[in-house]
């Protein structure tokens, strides 16, 4: 029977923790027997969870046996991880164990060194912190999950589930991660990515910087054309002075930044609002229905009318 190991750090998120000891021990094969054995593991027996304290009951050695290892995510991410955890997750590495984590458990994977070259996803909120404190690791901010083969992260909360599932359809097929998402009254395959979670926030100028004016500006006239020259004939500066400015106070271009903006303006319409989505389109600045959808879909991964239904 393939053994999955869930790693119990200090200070684990319950619900990352509690996610693949559900999903992993309610799947059931055709003939009824169990598809995974699971083993709650820790360097030490009890295990700091914030609001309450967890006797794990297996030790470090049961990653030895792991087929899988699961490392949820922690409240305290930067934390540096064990010794004798890093040497575990290293040697089972080595030896082709598979390693997954979920949310900030990618913090751990990341110290431990398992992510150096690799792409990777944690909780979009802390995506920024990954990818400044372990350079060496392409951060992905919009998915749900990645599959590097051997070594596996997801994104946080809900996400957890989606990659649980998947780890199911690969060892045992369709059919039986279907079974295990009805389970868990959970789709096989969510539409979109973790995109359309993120709190769209354009990148803000230092209050008082030079171009704060042309900011309020933009942010005051979405709805009209704006073309780089009406924004540098605004701010009093050539195109390539502008540009060079915004990238030194924003760190994106002009262009990017009121394409941003209007997304966040048009994510908060369709929350708050029954306009239809032509009109909201329009309201933001977008030329024709057609071009808002497009880029709309290429900034959170779903479509408005997907984003209303899933947050309004």
């Amino acid at each position: 029977m393939h053994t999955v190991a869930v790693l119990a750090l200090d200070k684990v998120i319950p619900f990352d923790l509690s996610t693949p000891i559900e999903v992993f021990t309610r799947t059931r094969l055709p003939d009824g027997s169990a598809g995974y054995r699971v083993l709650v593991c820790a360097e030490m027996p009890d295990v700091d969870a914030g609001h309450f304290t967890l006797r794990a009951p297996w030790g470090l050695e049961a990653l030895r046996e792991a087929d899988t290892i699961i490392v949820p995510g922690t409240a305290e991410p930067t934390r540096p991880i064990p010794e004798a955890v890093r040497e575990a997750l290293t040697t089972a590495a080595a030896k082709g164990t598979r390693i997954a984590s979920i949310c900030s458990g990618t913090f751990v994977l990341a110290a431990a060194g398992l992510l150096d070259g690799l792409r990777a996803t944690t909780h979009w909120i802390a995506a920024d912190l990954l990818a400044g404190t372990h350079p060496a690791i392409d951060v992905d901010p919009d998915v749900l999950y990645v599959d590097n083969g051997q070594i596996l992260t997801s994104a946080g909360a809900a996400a957890g589930l989606d990659l649980c599932l998947h780890l199911i359809r690969r060892d045992h097929g369709s059919a039986i991660a279907a079974d295990a998402a009805r389970l868990s009254v959970m789709a096989l395959e969510r539409e979109g990515g973790q995109a359309q979670f993120i709190a769209l926030r354009h990148p803000p100028a230092p209050r008082g910087a030079a171009l704060e004016p042309t900011l309020l500006w933009m942010q005051e006239n979405l709805a009209r054309d704006l073309s780089l020259a009406d924004i540098a004939a605004r701010a009093g500066l050539s195109t390539r002075t502008l540009i060079r400015h915004f990238r030194e106070q924003t760190g994106t271009t002009p262009l990017q930044w009121l394409h941003r903006t209007r997304i966040r303006q048009a994510q908060h319409l369709l929350e708050t609002t029954q306009d239809a989505v032509e009109r909201i389109g329009a309201e933001v600045g977008f030329g024709s229905p057609t071009s808002f959808r497009d880029r709309f879909k290429r900034t959170t991964g779903v479509s408005p009318v997907t984003y209303r239904r899933a947050f309004r």
